[in-house]
Protein backbone atom coordinates (compact mmCIF):
# COMPACT_ATOMS: atom_id res chain seq x y z
CA UNK A 1 0.00 0.00 0.00
CA UNK A 2 3.03 2.24 0.71
CA UNK A 3 4.16 2.08 -2.84
CA UNK A 4 0.59 3.05 -4.27
CA UNK A 5 0.69 5.98 -1.78
CA UNK A 6 4.12 6.81 -2.62
CA UNK A 7 2.96 6.89 -6.52
CA UNK A 8 -0.06 9.10 -5.83
CA UNK A 9 1.54 11.89 -3.80
CA UNK A 10 4.17 11.73 -6.68
CA UNK A 11 1.07 12.46 -9.73
CA UNK A 12 -0.28 15.11 -7.15
CA UNK A 13 3.12 16.79 -6.94
CA UNK A 14 3.53 16.47 -10.39
CA UNK A 15 -0.27 18.18 -10.81
CA UNK A 16 1.02 20.95 -9.07
CA UNK A 17 4.20 21.60 -10.61
CA UNK A 18 1.68 21.47 -14.13
CA UNK A 19 -0.45 23.81 -12.51
CA UNK A 20 2.18 26.42 -11.15
CA UNK A 21 3.75 26.57 -14.62
CA UNK A 22 0.38 27.26 -16.20
CA UNK A 23 -0.62 29.86 -13.68
CA UNK A 24 3.30 31.37 -14.21
CA UNK A 25 2.67 31.46 -17.78
CA UNK A 26 -1.30 32.47 -18.13
CA UNK A 27 -0.39 35.28 -15.43
CA UNK A 28 2.36 36.74 -17.69
CA UNK A 29 0.68 36.90 -20.69
CA UNK A 30 -2.29 38.44 -19.03
CA UNK A 31 -0.32 41.25 -17.11
CA UNK A 32 1.73 41.89 -20.61
CA UNK A 33 -1.38 41.82 -22.71
CA UNK A 34 -2.84 44.82 -20.29
CA UNK A 35 0.43 46.31 -20.10
CA UNK A 36 1.65 46.32 -24.02
CA UNK A 37 -2.29 47.45 -24.98
CA UNK A 38 -1.77 50.54 -22.58
CA UNK A 39 1.30 51.54 -24.17
CA UNK A 40 -0.15 50.59 -27.49
CA UNK A 41 -3.30 53.18 -26.78
CA UNK A 42 -0.98 55.64 -25.66
CA UNK A 43 2.47 55.19 -26.28
CA UNK A 44 3.46 58.24 -24.69
CA UNK A 45 3.28 56.83 -21.87
CA UNK A 46 1.26 59.12 -19.99
CA UNK A 47 -1.68 56.71 -19.28
CA UNK A 48 0.74 54.66 -16.72
CA UNK A 49 2.67 57.81 -15.45
CA UNK A 50 5.77 56.05 -17.60
CA UNK A 51 8.17 58.99 -18.41
CA UNK A 52 9.36 59.32 -21.98
CA UNK A 53 13.21 60.00 -20.31
CA UNK A 54 12.57 56.49 -20.06
CA UNK A 55 13.61 55.82 -23.64
CA UNK A 56 16.42 58.58 -23.75
CA UNK A 57 18.81 55.76 -24.40
CA UNK A 58 17.31 53.48 -26.64
CA UNK A 59 16.59 53.29 -30.33
CA UNK A 60 12.33 54.41 -29.52
CA UNK A 61 11.29 57.82 -29.34
CA UNK A 62 8.11 56.57 -27.49
CA UNK A 63 6.41 53.17 -26.08
CA UNK A 64 4.74 51.97 -29.54
CA UNK A 65 7.15 49.42 -30.43
CA UNK A 66 7.97 48.00 -27.19
CA UNK A 67 4.10 48.07 -26.35
CA UNK A 68 3.59 45.38 -29.31
CA UNK A 69 6.39 43.47 -28.39
CA UNK A 70 5.17 43.06 -25.13
CA UNK A 71 1.99 42.64 -25.93
CA UNK A 72 2.89 40.17 -28.57
CA UNK A 73 6.20 38.21 -27.15
CA UNK A 74 5.13 37.92 -23.62
CA UNK A 75 1.40 38.71 -23.85
CA UNK A 76 -0.11 35.78 -26.28
CA UNK A 77 2.73 33.80 -26.39
CA UNK A 78 2.84 32.69 -22.48
CA UNK A 79 -1.25 32.51 -23.52
CA UNK A 80 -1.11 30.33 -25.98
CA UNK A 81 1.60 28.08 -24.18
CA UNK A 82 -0.76 28.20 -21.05
CA UNK A 83 -4.23 27.23 -23.15
CA UNK A 84 -1.96 24.39 -25.13
CA UNK A 85 -0.29 22.91 -21.83
CA UNK A 86 -3.43 22.67 -20.85
CA UNK A 87 -5.19 20.90 -24.06
CA UNK A 88 -2.41 19.30 -26.06
CA UNK A 89 -3.44 21.45 -29.38
CA UNK A 90 -1.44 20.64 -32.62
CA UNK A 91 0.71 23.76 -34.25
CA UNK A 92 2.65 23.40 -37.48
CA UNK A 93 4.08 26.59 -36.33
CA UNK A 94 5.21 26.00 -32.93
CA UNK A 95 6.60 22.06 -34.54
CA UNK A 96 8.61 24.06 -36.88
CA UNK A 97 10.00 26.08 -34.62
CA UNK A 98 10.44 23.44 -31.37
CA UNK A 99 14.23 22.55 -30.63
CA UNK A 100 13.29 19.54 -28.90
CA UNK A 101 11.73 17.22 -31.28
CA UNK A 102 11.17 14.65 -28.31
CA UNK A 103 9.11 17.06 -26.73
CA UNK A 104 5.92 18.33 -26.90
CA UNK A 105 5.78 21.94 -28.80
CA UNK A 106 3.95 23.91 -25.67
CA UNK A 107 6.76 22.67 -23.07
CA UNK A 108 9.80 23.83 -25.40
CA UNK A 109 8.12 27.33 -26.24
CA UNK A 110 7.62 28.00 -22.04
CA UNK A 111 11.35 27.77 -21.89
CA UNK A 112 11.54 30.42 -25.24
CA UNK A 113 8.79 32.15 -22.82
CA UNK A 114 11.49 32.01 -19.49
CA UNK A 115 14.54 33.24 -22.34
CA UNK A 116 12.34 35.95 -23.78
CA UNK A 117 11.38 37.31 -20.60
CA UNK A 118 15.19 37.49 -19.73
CA UNK A 119 15.95 38.88 -22.70
CA UNK A 120 12.78 41.79 -22.33
CA UNK A 121 14.44 42.67 -18.54
CA UNK A 122 18.31 42.83 -19.44
CA UNK A 123 17.51 45.13 -22.26
CA UNK A 124 15.42 47.13 -20.31
CA UNK A 125 17.79 47.57 -17.86
CA UNK A 126 20.32 47.91 -20.37
CA UNK A 127 18.30 50.98 -22.19
CA UNK A 128 17.23 52.81 -18.59
CA UNK A 129 19.90 51.51 -16.91
CA UNK A 130 18.43 51.25 -13.42
CA UNK A 131 17.84 48.26 -11.65
CA UNK A 132 14.28 47.79 -9.65
CA UNK A 133 12.18 45.43 -7.60
CA UNK A 134 10.16 45.14 -10.37
CA UNK A 135 12.86 43.80 -12.56
CA UNK A 136 14.38 41.83 -10.21
CA UNK A 137 10.72 40.18 -9.55
CA UNK A 138 10.13 39.66 -13.19
CA UNK A 139 13.61 38.02 -13.80
CA UNK A 140 12.82 35.70 -11.20
CA UNK A 141 9.47 34.82 -12.79
CA UNK A 142 11.24 33.90 -15.63
CA UNK A 143 14.16 31.88 -14.07
CA UNK A 144 10.88 30.12 -11.96
CA UNK A 145 9.14 29.27 -15.56
CA UNK A 146 12.03 27.60 -16.92
CA UNK A 147 12.96 25.64 -13.40
CA UNK A 148 9.72 24.42 -13.51
CA UNK A 149 9.75 23.78 -17.14
CA UNK A 150 12.95 21.85 -17.00
CA UNK A 151 11.82 19.85 -13.73
CA UNK A 152 11.87 15.54 -15.05
CA UNK A 153 8.40 15.12 -14.12
CA UNK A 154 7.65 18.21 -16.33
CA UNK A 155 9.95 17.17 -18.83
CA UNK A 156 8.16 13.52 -18.82
CA UNK A 157 4.85 14.89 -18.82
CA UNK A 158 5.57 16.42 -22.72
CA UNK A 159 7.68 13.57 -23.67
CA UNK A 160 6.71 12.23 -26.84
Amino acid sequence: MEAGEERIRREQSLGILLWMLIILQGFLGIGAIVGGGVLIIDPSGNLINLPNSLLEHSPFGNFLIPGIILLLVLGIMPIVVAISLIAHSHWGVGEKLNLYPDRYWAWTFSLYTGFALHIWIMVQVYWIQIVSVIHLLYFSWALAIQVVTLLPGVQRRYSR
